[in-house]
């Protein structure tokens, strides 16, 4: 237990509004501790700043950094390996003909890009070159470890399934296996939660609940690109601004060029 005679919670945050949503509802049953990850990615040192602000207006005092760099070497994704250009996509505010580029590839893809319906996402067979190899896994077992050692009762991670990009360790049965795998792997002591708060939410819903909780959205970082100004682009940038739009809110930051809101 906590000084604040709460439970400790050890939250994951990646300087994201995901992950700023599931922190603000942490906050709301735990005395939060934060952890954030840097392992190589585009825009590590945007995101390490995110961070650090989320913590601070939060008050968070234990934060722990670790330093994933295998992640940069094995390579295999957009984020980590600068060879491979992250996907973008243009998107006509008239709702004309959208061009996809994709691994050199162009693909027409209006109506996922227009976000048709709650299953326009699933179209989209393939995995994102986005995603990072099994890189939850990794995260995940630096929190354990961490949560173990300082007592906590829950690890928060802000995965989402329902409205997403498609990563497979983002499903919720992957959680289900990795809470079996911490009961069989931790002391018999430990009775440690993983908790995903966010992973049947839209992007939307996340939003707005968000505001609702006053989480601090606009210190907020999603873009897989640039660090000066969100590009707007890339797959991350245009789910958080359609999640914004459908929710019916301006998105706080700041885009390099005019986009659809």
């Amino acid at each position: 237990m906590g000084a604040t005679g709460r439970n400790k919670a050890v939250v994951l945050v990646s300087g994201g509004m995901d992950s700023c949503v599931a922190a603000a509802i942490a906050a709301t049953k735990h005395e939060m501790t934060f952890l954030h990850a840097s392992y190589g990615q585009r825009t590590e040192q945007r995101e390490r700043r995110a961070f650090e602000e989320i913590a601070d207006f939060y008050g968070v005092r234990e934060r722990l950094v670790v330093k994933l760099e295998h992640f940069a070497q094995i390579g295999g994704s957009a984020l980590t390996d600068y060879r491979i250009p992250v996907p973008v996509e243009q998107i006509p505010v008239d709702g004309g003909k959208v061009e996809e580029w994709k691994s050199g590839r162009v693909e027409e893809t209006t109506k996922v890009a227009r976000g048709e319906g709650r299953g326009a996402r699933a179209e989209r067979r393939e995995i994102p070159i986005t995603y990072v190899p099994f890189r939850n896994a990794h995260l995940l077992a630096v929190a354990v470890s961490w949560a173990e050692v300082i007592g906590a009762e829950a690890v928060y991670i802000g995965v989402v399934a329902e409205d997403s990009s498609g990563y497979p360790d983002c499903r919720p049965e992957y959680y289900g296996v990795f809470q079996e795998l911490v009961r069989v792997g931790t002391k018999p002591e430990t009775q440690l939660k993983i908790l995903t708060p966010v992973i049947g939410m839209k992007k939307s819903e996340i939003v707005r609940r968000g505001i609702e909780l006053r989480a601090p959205l606009h210190l907020t970082w999603s873009c897989y690109q640039f660090e000066d100004a969100a590009c707007g682009t890339c797959d991350s940038c245009r789910l958080r601004l359609r999640g914004f739009a459908e929710a019916g809110e301006q998105d706080p930051i700041a885009y390099r060029a005019p986009v659809a809101r």
